[in-house]
């Protein structure tokens, strides 16, 4: 089987149609560009949310900011270890399909919540 120029996701020849799951988006190819992309990713959600503040709060109080460090760094490991575990094992059961689906309806779930708690203001 030839995988150079195939989706590692879809192992079927090319011009076939595959039964098993496809996913017409591009993702990055390569250890840089998967890295690149998550860590970019990752320090524009985190910066400014309650965790940074949680940490700046707890080092300011503290005093000792190498603890406060190592303590927040090896929960956001956990944290996103279980993430990264959780999302592997979902991507062998569930198409791509059915991820975006589910993802869309629990976004527009929550912002009807959201929208619901601005409404009661």
């Amino acid at each position: 089987m030839k995988t150079d120029s195939q989706n590692p996701v879809d192992p079927s020849p090319q011009g076939e149609s595959s039964t098993q799951f496809s996913s017409t988006r591009k993702l990055p190819q390569g250890f840089w560009a998967t890295f690149t992309t998550t860590f970019a990713t990752i320090v524009l959600a985190e910066m400014g949310d309650k965790t940074q503040l949680a940490t700046l709060l707890i080092s300011a109080e503290s005093g000792q900011p190498w603890i406060v460090f190592c303590g927040a760094a090896i929960a956001l490991i956990a944290t996103s270890l279980i993430g990264v575990l959780l999302g592997w094992w979902l991507a062998k059961r569930v198409s791509p399909q059915a991820m975006d689906m589910a993802a869309g309806i629990i976004l527009l779930f929550v912002s009807i919540l959201l929208l619901g708690d601005v409404v009661q203001m």
